[in-house]
Formats: structure tokens, C-alpha cells, sequence
């Protein structure tokens, strides 16, 4: 089973559009006020869906909503290869948030299952950092074909139509997965939906430290989720300032600057997802790990400010790679942590409510910071990231001075 768990991170990260993803829309005409929008539009709609979506996981089973999830990521991605004005973007972030709100805290709640089944259950930061580092090793394979199909291309809507392919790979890899992963769902209804849907939000609210997991997550996945994309125009500048390849095309260039940037990111996401329990081990608690990035974040987003000050745009680039190994080390010790307050039937559902919380963050964020990055680099184009450095400096602050109850 963790060959399969593995080889569905691994498949389910063949996403070849994803590195190019901002570059992709601009190509479509749109400036960054517009895209925020777009990804608002994107995270309203998960959460909307989510919580319901993982209810249904788990009274229903877990193996089917995986299958629906990936088959709204196939429409999703067909769509958008089509797709050639604004409007025909928005049905297709609508199929792609159907595809997140299924899958989200679906595949960890079958993971968790596997290992209440085999009496493993004190392993869960450890199981799942290792089948997310076979995640960020599909992402930087996923980079490398991205890189090559932009290479020869220069159309990023193809490298949407080929992503097809791998979610369908995925949907057989489901079809393997042995029936108790699917938790507890022999006489459950849909009635049962509404009673884990309210179990579970009268938890997240009354329960002091699940809240508290509520919170860091909507600040820490919601600011990374904000940010992690706005490296792509960065580094085509990088790309375009650099005296090497000069006899290719802007676009070529800028491809395998991506592709190098992302291989080298997701190699040490890999390295950070499956060493992620030894940082747990060295500062001896789970709360005590958190509490530490949470530091090293506030170092990251101090970096990333000067490096826009002094227009050191290989600076802001270092910074995006350490944050993105950072929050994986971040997502299993949190992942973790959030599953050993929950209950095994609920699981998916509570992972579901983790979610949206940082989707609610990004919803509301994600346009705000498109509009100021375009209002800033109105007034002064390099400082268009400013904000972005900005947002996340008082974020994390504010995280930091807060004072958080003792939870594992």
C-alpha cells in the first residue's frame, strides 16, 4: 500500500502546467489584479464544497470521491486548454476546485486508515512526510516534461491537455485500493452526512487546540498558497537579465530557467517531506518543530523584503525555494498533529475543515495582493513584490505573539 499511496502522490503532482501557471494566464491577457481574482474565485468555491465533499468521504467512501475528484481535474484541465478568453476560465477553476475539495484530507484520512488497520498509528508523520516526498519527486519530474514541452511549444495551454494523462493513470491506481481504507461507511446514508458535518464544526470551534491547528493552518497554508506562484515572473526576469542562451527565444529561456529553479525546489521539498519527523525528533515536539518555522518564516519573508529593496531578484528566488522546504517539513508535523485530535471516522472530514480554512485566506487575500502588487508596480515596477513580503512579515508577527495553549 505505500508503493500505491506513493505512486498516487507521484501521479497526482503531473501537473505540467503548474510552474508556468502565472506565466500561462498572462499569455491569456490577464494582469495580476485578474488572476487574483481568478484564484479567489478558485478558493470560494472550495470552500464552499470542502467540508461537505470530505463528509461525503467518509459516510459514502473515501475511493470514490478520490475517482470523482480526478475526474472534475479532467474536465478542469481540458477547459482550460481551451479555453482563450477570461470568461471560459472560471468553469474551468470551478471543475478544478470540485477536484480539490474531493480530494483534500480524502487520500490522508486513507492513509491514517492503513495505519489504524496495521496498529501503526504513532507513525503518521513519518508515513505521510514519506509519500509526500514521492509528491514533490513527481512535481520535479512533472517540471522537467513541463520544461521540455514549453521548450519546443511555446503554447502554455498544451501543457494543460497533457496533464490529462496522468489523472487518469491515478484513477486505475484507485481502482487497486483495498476497501477498508474507505473507513467506516457499511450503513451510513447521506442522512449521516449532516451529523459528521456537525460533530465536526462544533469540535473545530469548541476545542481549544483544534482551533488553535485551525488558525496556524489558515495562516500558514493561506499565505503560502497566496504566494508560492508569484516566483514565475520572477524568475523570467532572472532568465532575461542573465547573458546565457542568448540566441534562443524569450520564451525558451525562461522555460529552462523554470524547469532548473523547480527541479532544484521540489528535489529539496522531497528531501524536507520525508526528513520532516527527524525535525519533530530534534526539537522533541510537534509544537515545538511548528513553533521554530514559524521563526524561520519570519526570517524568510525579512530576506524576501530586502531582496526587493536592493532589487536582488536571485535573493527573492533563495527565498521562495527555503520557504517552499520550510512548508514541507510544515505540512506532515501539522497534518499529524491535526489527525491525532481527530476521531478515525471523522478524519477526512476534519482534514477537509483544515483545508478550508487557509482556502478562506487565500480567497479573500489572493485578490487583495494581485491589486497591490499592480498598484505598486504602477508606481514603481521594482517594487511591485514589496507587498507580498510585506503581508507575510505581519502574519507571521502576529502568529509569533500570539500566545498558543499547549497542544502535541
Amino acid at each position: 500500500m505505500l508503493f500505491r499511496f506513493s505512486l498516487y502522490g507521484f501521479l497526482k503532482n503531473q501537473r505540467y502546467f503548474e510552474p508556468f501557471i502565472i506565466l500561462a494566464f498572462r499569455q491569456k491577457g490577464l494582469d495580476f489584479a485578474a488572476i487574483g481574482i481568478l484564484i479567489g474565485f478558485r478558493e470560494i468555491c472550495i470552500n464552499l464544497l470542502e467540508i461537505p465533499t470530505g463528509a461525503i468521504a467518509d459516510a459514502l467512501g473515501r475511493r470514490h470521491s478520490m475517482i470523482a475528484s480526478f475526474l472534475a481535474y479532467i474536465i478542469s484541465f481540458f477547459v482550460f486548454g481551451i479555453s482563450a478568453q477570461l470568461w471560459m476560465l472560471f468553469p474551468a477553476m470551478f471543475f478544478f476546485s470540485v477536484g480539490e475539495a474531493f480530494r483534500t484530507g480524502t487520500h490522508k484520512a486513507m492513509i491514517f486508515a492503513w495505519l489504524e488497520f496495521n496498529n501503526r498509528q504513532d507513525k503518521k508523520t513519518e508515513v505521510y512526510g514519506f509519500t509526500r516526498s514521492w509528491s514533490k519527486i513527481g512535481s520535479a519530474v512533472s517540471v522537467i516534461i513541463a520544461a521540455v514541452l514549453m521548450f519546443f511549444s511555446n503554447d502554455y495551454s498544451k501543457i494543460f491537455l497533457f496533464s490529462i494523462v496522468p489523472a487518469v493513470l491515478n484513477i486505475l491506481n484507485f481502482l487497486s485500493y483495498p476497501d477498508y481504507v474507505d473507513g467506516e461507511t457499511k450503513g451510513r446514508s447521506m442522512a449521516d452526512i449532516g451529523t459528521i458535518l456537525w460533530n465536526t464544526l462544533k469540535t473545530a470551534v469548541t476545542h481549544k487546540a483544534m482551533r488553535r491547528l485551525l488558525i496556524e493552518s489558515a495562516n500558514y497554508e493561506g499565505l503560502f498558497k497566496t504566494s508560492k506562484e508569484y516566483v514565475q515572473p520572477i524568475i523570467k526576469t532572472v532568465a532575461l537579465a542573465m547573458p546565457l542562451l542568448l540566441g534562443l527565444q524569450e520564451d525558451k529561456r525562461t522555460a529552462i530557467m523554470i524547469g532548473l529553479v523547480y527541479v532544484i525546489l521540489y528535489l529539496l521539498s522531497s528531501y524536507a517531506s520525508r526528513h520532516a519527523n527527524a525535525v519533530v525528533t530534534f526539537f522533541r515536539s510537534e509544537a515545538q518543530a511548528s513553533s521554530f518555522l514559524w521563526f524561520f518564516n519570519l526570517c524568510i519573508y525579512g530576506f524576501m523584503a530586502v531582496g526587493v529593496l536592493l532589487r536582488f531578484n536571485v535573493l527573492l528566488i533563495l527565498t521562495f525555494i527555503l520557504y517552499n522546504v520550510a512548508q514541507n517539513i510544515w505540512r506532515p508535523i501539522l497534518v499529524g498533529r491535526v489527525a491525532n485530535l481527530a476521531k478515525s471516522e471523522r478524519t477526512a472530514t476534519v482534514l477537509s475543515v483544515e483545508s478550508q480554512t487557509s482556502s478562506l485566506f487565500v480567497a479573500v487575500c489572493a485578490p487583495l495582493l494581485g491589486w497591490a502588487v499592480d498598484v505598486t508596480a504602477q508606481i514603481n515596477a521594482s517594487l511591485r513584490f514589496l507587498p507580498l513580503a510585506l503581508l507575510g512579515l505581519s502574519i507571521t508577527v502576529l502568529m509569533l505573539l500570539t500566545k498558543k495553549p499547549k497542544i502535541a
